[in-house]
């Protein structure tokens, strides 16, 4: 836990979330993130309270930030809800976009049964609305790396908006269509190509613009 541990103080914890791990469960016997983090303050002999400000996708590798107490946790959903709490992912995708950069604006539908998510019309009941933004980090010739940026916190966002573009991510069997998968076996991408590789916020107690930021050499090895 120690090594995931980006960052600590009196008011939150910067982990760095490995692929394979859901962030939360319910499910009994499956470890998550957020267990590992209760633990490990008990172990400190401190409260074990966690709060979870967002999340990542199990599959999904990438940086988060908890809560210590309500306070902060609701301070930091606020900077979520404003704006003001950003994130950037880096993403490999298949296919090349004809532009530098581009937004994406669609409504989304969870299926509950399913965990899946799909884009639907903007009327269908219990749509949500859901906004990006994508940049061309580098391409070659049937593949991209992308760095985007969410307006919104949609359940499997960037996956769902992305191959619903025409552009769906390496190593992402479910979302992914039957070339991206072939694609993805070629060049032996076994996990979802999404990394939170970026995450800035405003330190609720301090006032201080607190920046963290991984590195994503193992994307740009494809190319």
């Amino acid at each position: 836990m120690d090594k995931m541990i980006m960052y600590e103080d009196n008011d939150l914890l910067v982990v760095h979330k490995p692929m394979g791990i859901a962030t939360e469960t319910a499910r009994i016997g499956q470890a998550d993130l957020v267990s590992e983090l209760k633990n490990y303050r008990k172990r400190k002999g401190e409260d074990a309270y966690i709060g979870v400000v967002h999340r990542l996708d199990q599959p999904v590798e990438g940086l988060l930030v908890f809560a210590k107490d309500g306070g902060t946790a609701r301070k930091l959903g606020d900077e979520l809800r404003r704006g003001t709490l950003t994130k950037k992912y880096a993403a490999l995708v298949a296919g090349v976009p004809e532009t530098p950069e581009g937004e994406l604006t669609d409504y989304l539908l969870k299926d509950g049964r399913t965990n899946l998510s799909k884009v639907v019309p903007g009327k269908t009941q219990g749509a949500k609305e859901a906004m990006l933004r994508w940049r061309m980090l580098q391409h070659s010739e049937d593949v991209s790396l992308l760095e985007i940026e969410l307006y919104t916190g949609r359940h499997h966002q960037i996956r769902v908006q992305m191959a619903h573009a025409g552009f769906p991510l390496l190593g992402d069997f479910k979302y992914g269509s039957d070339a991206s998968r072939e694609l993805s076996k070629r060049l032996a991408v076994s996990s979802t190509a999404l990394l939170a590789y970026e995450i800035q916020f405003m330190h609720p107690d301090t006032g201080e613009q607190m920046e963290f930021s991984l590195g994503f050499d193992k994307f740009t090895k494809i190319f």
